[in-house]
């Protein structure tokens, strides 16, 4: 088997991203400190098509060099937008209907592998998942506001992963089930 070139791939343009189908998910970053963490959601972002993605609190926002190293370009394609606080983002996303999911290890949180979605897009249904702090997750009053929390199973010793390792984890499993599953796409 031969790798592929860059230009194999037949990647979207920035401009055509911003006119394709987007995944309807929002992705909100609550307090995230790490800039290369941020560019690193940003960049899973672009590769799913995410419909937007949050800044919120202390997370940092472009242009930024150590943003630009790990997101090489996301930046630029993924709609952004900047909150003083998370909660203010999950209450503007409430208010348009869209189902608000914390990713943290709650009483009662759905575990990713049980989770069903809307694959079919019949209720038109959009989603958020807000993801925490590298150290302190999502705070509490975030949770609180959120319709559900959603929780990755593990099976090790450690008790989190990494903000940008969930965050690709959680994104494809929401590709995999609304958009990938479609007919006539990859």
């Amino acid at each position: 088997m031969k790798k592929l070139r860059t230009i194999e791939m037949e990647r979207l343009t920035v401009d055509e991203f911003r006119q394709a189908e987007k995944l309807p998910l929002v992705v909100v970053l609550d307090d995230v400190r790490s800039l290369y963490n941020i560019g690193s959601v940003f960049r899973t972002c672009d590769a799913f098509r995410v419909a937007a993605l949050y800044l919120c609190g202390i997370t940092a926002t472009p242009p930024h060099p150590e943003i630009h190293k790990t997101a090489l370009g996301g930046e630029d394609s993924v709609e952004w937008r900047y909150f003083p606080t998370a909660l203010q983002a999950v209450e503007e996303l409430k208010s348009r209907g869209t189902t608000v999911l914390a990713v943290e290890q709650c009483h009662g949180s759905t575990k990713l592998n049980t989770l069903r979605l809307d694959a079919e897009g019949q209720r038109g249904e959009t989603y958020a998942v807000v993801l925490g702090n590298e150290v302190k997750g999502v705070h509490q009053e975030v949770v609180d506001s959120c319709d559900g929390c959603l929780e990755i199973p593990q099976l090790g010793t450690k008790h989190s992963m990494n903000v940008a390792v969930t965050a690709g984890i959680v994104i494809w499993e929401f590709a995999r089930q609304v958009m990938l599953g479609k007919p006539g796409k990859p």
